[in-house]
């Protein structure tokens, strides 16, 4: 099982948008502003000021389609090929690096969502749609998106990021449910089988400890071995592995080790 929270992106260039500052280092226009990530991730604010809201995603969507995943993730990919169960991701991120770097999209719950998916901001039925052919025009100084702002291909109102908010009780979790199913369903197999499973967790923080959490509950479950990455946040329990490293860095140090074992 692999376990990923934002520090997994870091190393592929991605922000990390840790306490207000890194926020506003990624995005100055937002500290003249004086909003902070909680503002902007906000379905509030899709009411309030829709070209602000979708200034933000908008650009986070250009840059995720561009950014290309760091050599971890090609390691984990081809240490997965070599089990016989493969592997199953678990991850808060919503940038879909995991699904680029080759890994099947059926082995992967996102469990905030996906950027790469829509909902209705109106909820009329249509459900969670792509993206793929959305394009969002940022004005890269002021942070707003210029019209059209994207819509709802059902009714034409306003459409957002199918995307897990802060205060957000009106997401559409159906996709997710999905892949939490198939993640069940593979937990179940796993154990059916007799099979024992690793857990590595890779830049999962306890801010919002979801990831670190569920890697914590499966651990426990199959009394087997965590191994936690993390250059600031490595502490695990007695017994566990503990990495005080970058994603990145770790995986290629443990690729070179084992390559002789292979």
């Amino acid at each position: 099982m692999i376990g990923a929270g934002a520090g997994m992106g870091v190393d592929s260039g991605l922000p990390n948008f840790r306490g207000p500052r890194g926020f506003w280092r990624a995005y100055p226009p937002y500290e003249r502003l004086h909003l902070d990530f909680h503002s902007i991730a906000n379905p509030a604010l899709f009411t309030v000021n829709p070209a602000l809201a979708w200034g933000f995603y908008g650009h986070r969507l250009k840059m995720y389609r561009t950014t290309r995943p760091h050599a971890g993730f090609e390691i984990l990919r081809l240490w997965s090929e070599k089990k016989p169960f493969g592997s199953f991701v678990y991850t808060s991120n919503v940038d879909g690096q995991f699904q680029k770097s080759g890994f099947e999209p059926e082995r992967v719950t996102e469990v905030h969502g996906s950027i790469h998916y829509l909902q209705c901001t109106q909820n009329c039925g249509i459900g969670v749609f792509p993206a793929e052919n959305l394009q969002v025009e940022v004005d890269e100084n002021t942070m707003t998106a210029l019209a059209p702002l994207p819509a709802c291909p059902n009714c034409y109102a306003l459409a957002h990021p199918n995307i897990l908010m802060f205060g957000d009780w009106n997401w559409d979790s159906a996709r997710i449910e999905a892949q939490e199913e198939l993640f069940d369903n593979w937990i179940r197999e796993v154990k059916d089988a007799g099979a024992r499973p690793v857990v590595i967790e890779l830049g999962a923080g306890t801010a919002i400890p979801t990831i670190r959490n569920e890697s914590e509950r499966l651990s426990n479950a199959f009394s087997c071995q965590l191994i936690r990455i993390n250059l600031d946040e490595s502490q695990v329990s007695t017994g566990q592995i503990s990495l005080a490293a970058g994603a990145k860095a770790a995986l290629v140090a443990l690729q070179e080790m084992m390559v002789p074992l292979l």
